[in-house]
């Protein structure tokens, strides 16, 4: 269902003097599976208690890496007797009112139904995440939801999408890096074509588990070497879309890679040009050069944002992006969080501040 939205003016609220922030990544997290219970249709409660859930890895429950903080959080994000990221007020109050924060897009990654073995089970999962962000968290005007879907089941997947395009308060898509297949090959496509028609952006978050190695040789010793791949994998997702010709064949289509990064993408864009133009004869449905779609249909979140020494020099990576590609984030409540005041340290023109914090977030989400 296409939503008409009239653009007009950004404005800055009025409510303080300080900037107004938009958060492109908030993880909202469950204390149980029972907080899913009441969403959830009375089979898969069952399943649920009975056997639990199957992700598409190798281990039976659990991380694949141990985090370095329980539930990779901060260790003030702990609310009494719940997990971080659980509770509404606190979140509120430390993120939400802290920061001045009066945009935030909610991503619940995790044990979220997107990618279980048994994908009847995971379908059911999905829309239960959904129902229970909704009634949940969605409650908080300033919080906007991500629809979690189960991508490895398209069909599956573009029913969620039609469930929940009509409503303002879900802005995205939410997949993530590493999928059963190559993410830009056909059996994803009905996915993306959903999305595009319904003018949501695809959310890719960096992780999550498509039943194979994290890396193309085994799996790593460490957690460092784990979270290191999460640009990897965010590379290659990329990269996949754009060979198979997505951008190309998908009018409309908008992809936000979350929580990987960025300064590793005008490198790869200028490796796949320099490859495209030699051997452009394998992919005639490419029209135009790797880097052209790129620029024209690729947002990307600022967390774990680069800091190079000196500092400034990231401004050359933002430069060739495009400082209205860039969507801030501070991961909240994981132990990486990036804090808004800390992240841009250089003295910058007011324009790119504004845009950078909030104003890209706002036309992407359609919040204008």
């Amino acid at each position: 269902m296409n939503v008409q939205v009239t653009s007009r003016p950004i404005v800055q609220p009025a409510t303080s003097s300080k900037l107004a922030i938009a958060d492109g990544d908030i993880h909202p997290q469950r204390n149980s599976y029972k907080d899913l219970f009441p969403y959830m249709e009375a089979r898969w409660v069952e399943m649920a208690k009975t056997f639990g859930s199957r992700p598409r890895q190798a281990y039976q429950a659990g991380p694949a890496y141990p985090k370095g903080q329980p539930n990779a959080s901060r260790r003030d994000a702990w609310p009494p007797g719940g997990r971080p990221g659980s509770s509404l007020p606190l979140l509120q109050k430390q993120l939400l009112d802290e920061n001045n924060i009066t945009l935030g897009i909610l991503n619940p990654t995790g044990d979220n139904g997107a990618s279980f073995q048994n994908r009847e089970f995971g379908a059911g999962v999905a829309s239960a995440m959904n129902r229970w962000v909704e009634a949940e968290w969605l409650i908080e005007p300033r919080l906007k939801g991500s629809i979690v879907v189960p991508y490895e089941d398209a069909d599956a997947a573009v029913a969620e999408i039609e469930r929940w395009a009509g409503d303002p308060r879900f802005v995205q898509v939410l997949m993530v890096t590493r999928t059963a297949n190559p993410p830009g090959q056909k059996q994803y496509w009905k996915i993306y074509e959903a999305a595009a028609a319904a003018n949501l952006p695809i959310g890719v978050h960096a992780f999550g588990f498509g039943g194979y190695p994290v890396t193309g040789s085994g799996w790593p010793s460490f957690y460092i070497e784990d979270m290191v791949g999460h640009a990897q994998s965010s590379q290659s997702f990329l990269t996949s879309l754009v060979i198979e010709g997505v951008f190309e064949r998908i009018p409309n289509f908008k992809l936000v890679l979350i929580e990987s990064g960025f300064a590793w993408l005008p490198p790869l864009a200028w490796r796949l040009d320099k490859l495209w133009t030699r051997l452009k004869q394998e992919t005639p449905h490419l029209r135009r050069a790797p880097s052209e779609y790129i620029r024209e249909s690729v947002w990307l979140t600022t967390q774990p944002m680069e800091e190079p020494q000196p500092r400034e020099h990231v401004l050359d990576a933002i430069d060739w992006i495009g400082w209205d590609r860039l969507i801030f984030a501070t991961d909240y409540p994981h132990w990486d969080y990036d804090d808004p005041t800390q992240v841009l340290p250089m003295p910058l023109p007011e324009q790119q501040r504004r845009d950078f914090f909030f104003n890209n977030a706002m036309k992407l989400y359609r919040q204008v």
